[in-house]
This record gives structure tokens, C-alpha cells and sequence, in this order.
């Protein structure tokens, strides 16, 4: 017996494309069909009966709670309804996704297993609207550098997800469009493969009914970023000043290793501690061996120390009359990157 995999739509003041989409769906056999209300209100009961009696399942949202909870709720509703749930697929309400492609996407399901499939759009075509252009590319810039995943379309609504992975997603936070962007990081998380399928590129009147704010939720999406900004700035901040108080402390000192890398190891150890218990409990989640990531950071740490305090003793050797905290910046600034690629790829893997 084949299992099941519901196609999942959720609907906020939907046209008449729902109506379209849903009978193109039954047409095909791809069946059940899931459509969530998302509170349009009372002028929009048409649309949904008229999918109702197309053969589509409708839930329904008394008020509008955002994309994230209407898919929850459709993922609770398959995962209590259908036993032999594979997973499901949700695809958009606005016509942006076509039958072919929600089939291909279900195919992928079926046979990669575990893994989250993505049905991905190519935003090189001629005729998309700059704004999908611009805030799909720069979030997929973003989210390889700061988290490693590499994602064509960290936007697309098409996605087939397993019934396991569902039942994770149930308690992610995110009721709007940030969910889509958390389930990504959750996939990472999880170690769950992500399986990429091309799927045609289609922006009717200019993506005019997309209830997606370009300005507003993108602060939710880059919202999930600022977390590792804070903590490697914040460290930073209280790198630099330490290191200026100890510099002009130990300056007529003379210590045997210098008084630049003595203050540069001082400050270091206060700011590692301050940095390393914000990273592992607030930015990467730290779920493992606290000793292990303990470890693996202190020997971070110190090549970083090392490396900082040689590279700006060097440097203020060849500029004598700029201030040590001139030289450290840049050159911290540069080490910082390093720090944060080898955290998340080995310290807080």
C-alpha cells in the first residue's frame, strides 16, 4: 500500500486561482488536498466552498495567524488524519506553483525519504519582479555565510517535507513567513539532506496578491541572524576595551612577552568565557558534549589570541605612530570571519 502525501495549501484572501489550482489537482489524482483559511473572512466563503465542493479539505483560522501556524495546523490535522502519511507538500495559493511541478516535488518525496525537498525557481529568467530577485538572492547570500546552507530559493512555498519532520516542526517558532526560513535552519540542525528540484518560474501581475511584505518580513527573516552578529560584536566590544585598559596598564611595564600580547591574552580570556556561554546557549543551540565544544573552542580561541596578538604587534611594528587599537581592529575584523566559519562548521557542529 503506497503511502499517502496531502497537498497542503494555505489561503489568505485568495482569487480565483485557488479555485483553478485545486481542480487542476483533482484533475490530476493528487489527492487529498488540504486548503487552510487563514481568517480571509466572510467575502471570501465563496472561494472556499466552491474548492470544498471540488473535493478539497478546508480548515479554517477564525482570524488571520500568518503562514507559519496555518501550515502547523494543516501538518497536525494530516499527522492526527492519515496513517500512512509519507509526508505532505505545501504549495502556495496564488498560482505561483503548477500542477507538474507539485508532482514533481511529491515524486521527489516519495523517493529521497527523510530529506526536505525544495522546489526551486531560477531567478536569471527575464520578467521577475526585482523585488523577488533582490530578497531572494541577498537571503540566500546571507544564509550560506552565516549557516552554511547553500539554497537557490530560500523563499519557495513548494517544499515536500517528511511526516517525521513535521512532527518537529509542530513546536518551531515562527507563525508567518519566518517559519519557512526556520525550517531550513532546523533542517541543518537535524541533519536532514535537502533535495533540490527546478520548477517553473511564474510571477503573475507582479506578485501583486503575495502577502509577503519585502520590508517587514524580511526583519523577521534577518531576525534570526542578528543573534550571531550580537554575540561576536558584543565579545568584540568587550575584546577591544579590555585590551585598551591592559594596553595602558602594562605599556611601561615591560613584560617579557610584550605588553601587546599580554593584554591582547587577557582581554582574550575574559571575552572567550563572555562569548563562548552566549554561542553555545543563545546563537548555535549547543545540544551536545558542553566539555567537547568547551575544548574545541579554547583551542580556537587561543590560535585566534595568538594570531591576533602576533598580527597587530607586527603590524604596529610598521606603523609606530597609529594607536594599538587602530591596528587591532582590522585585523580582528578579519579574524572574526575565520572564528565564525570554524565555529559553526567544528566547534558547534
Amino acid at each position: 500500500m503506497s503511502k499517502i502525501i496531502p497537498v497542503i495549501v494555505p489561503a489568505y484572501e485568495p482569487d480565483e486561482k485557488l479555485i483553478t489550482l485545486v481542480d487542476e489537482l483533482v484533475e490530476a489524482s493528487l489527492s487529498p488536498i488540504v486548503v487552510v483559511n487563514d481568517g480571509s473572512g466572510k467575502e471570501y466563503d465563496g472561494i472556499f466552498s466552491a474548492v470544498k465542493e471540488k473535493g478539497a479539505l478546508v480548515l479554517n483560522h477564525a482570524v488571520n495567524m500568518g503562514k507559519g501556524r496555518a501550515l502547523k495546523t494543516a501538518f497536525n490535522f494530516c499527522l492526527n488524519e492519515y496513517a500512512d502519511l509519507c509526508g505532505v507538500v505545501t504549495a502556495d495559493s496564488d498560482g505561483q506553483h503548477q500542477v507538474d511541478d507539485i508532482k514533481k516535488c511529491m515524486d521527489a518525496l516519495a523517493t529521497e525519504g527523510d530529506a526536505l525537498v525544495l522546489g526551486v525557481r531560477d531567478f536569471d529568467e527575464s520578467g521577475i519582479p526585482a523585488r523577488s530577485v533582490f530578497g531572494n538572492k541577498v537571503t540566500s547570500v546571507v544564509m550560506k555565510f552565516l549557516t552554511g546552507i547553500a539554497i537557490s530559493d530560500t523563499q519557495t512555498g513548494l517544499r515536500g517535507i517528511s511526516s517525521e519532520f513535521m512532527k518537529f516542526l509542530l513546536t518551531e517558532k515562527g507563525e508567518r513567513f519566518e517559519f519557512e526560513t526556520n525550517m531550513l535552519m532546523d533542517a541543518k540542525e537535524l541533519g536532514i539532506r535537502i533535495k533540490e528540484v527546478p520548477i517553473k518560474t511564474i510571477y503573475l501581475e507582479e506578485n501583486r496578491s503575495s502577502h509577503f511584505n519585502p520590508i517587514k518580513d524580511s526583519i523577521r527573516i534577518y531576525a534570526i541572524f542578528f543573534k550571531f552578529l550580537f554575540s561576536s560584536l558584543s565579545s568584540s566590544v568587550v575584546d577591544i576595551v579590555l585590551f585598551g585598559l591592559f594596553c595602558s596598564l602594562l605599556r611601561n611595564t615591560n613584560p617579557v612577552i610584550g605588553y601587546i600580547m599580554l593584554a591582547t591574552i587577557l582581554a582574550r580570556v575574559i571575552s572567550a568565557i563572555y562569548n563562548f556561554s552566549i554561542n553555545y546557549k543563545v546563537v548555535f543551540k549547543g545540544k551536545g558534549s558542553k566539555g567537547s565544544a568547551a575544548i574545541k573552542y579554547i583551542i580556537l580561541a587561543v590560535c585566534i589570541m595568538l594570531l591576533s596578538g602576533g598580527l597587530v604587534s607586527f603590524f604596529h611594528a610598521l606603523l609606530p605612530m597609529a594607536p594599538e587599537f587602530a591596528v587591532k581592529i582590522p585585523v580582528d575584523a578579519a579574524l572574526f570571519l575565520l572564528s565564525f566559519f570554524v565555529q559553526r562548521e567544528i566547534v558547534y557542529k
